[in-house]
């Protein structure tokens, strides 16, 4: 078996977190399911989002100044569907759930257990992904939750191959 084989059984036992980001660049929305995405400093609260290349989400992330990262429960797994399964290039995902305007015009996901929104501070081609280093702004729980991970939605059929 090859080392990118091995990699990918094993990675898929794992059980990242399921995060759905959006964004907002001119009069354009964007939003997608997101597995690769950590907190990668305390002080000051900093994240690493990973987006694919291929994904329609990818552009309008790049030409945004906030993102907004949502955190979503294992109850939320409509909400992974419609950002996940769905793509900009054939529905607007926004007009099929519920969401308000946060800083910078940055879509807030109503239904998600609680969200970061976070300034872009720089972005770089890692792999078949961009990775993009933001910093919070603004941030709220709504409620407790369990947090929804990839071992819930990995049978989802993607709205892009990765």
């Amino acid at each position: 078996m090859t080392t990118e084989k091995t990699v990918q059984r094993l990675v898929a036992a794992l059980d990242y977190p399921m995060v759905v980001v959006t964004a907002v660049a001119g009069d354009t929305r964007g939003g997608c399911l997101v597995g690769f995405t950590t907190q990668c400093s305390i002080h000051p609260p900093r994240f690493l989002v990973c987006i694919s290349r291929r994904n329609a989400t990818h552009d309008v992330a790049l030409r945004s100044r906030v993102l907004a990262v949502h955190f979503l429960d294992r109850g939320d797994l409509e909400l992974a569907e419609l950002f996940g399964e769905e793509t900009a290039d054939d529905t607007d995902k926004f007009t099929r759930c519920e969401w308000d305007e946060g800083p910078d015009g940055v879509p807030l996901l109503r239904h998600s257990a609680g969200y970061v929104v976070a300034r872009v501070l720089r972005h770089d081609q890692v792999g078949d992904h961009t990775a993009l280093l933001v910093e919070a702004i603004a941030a709220e729980q709504r409620r407790p939750f369990r947090q929804l991970g990839f071992q819930q939605v990995r049978d989802m059929e993607p709205g892009h191959k990765a």
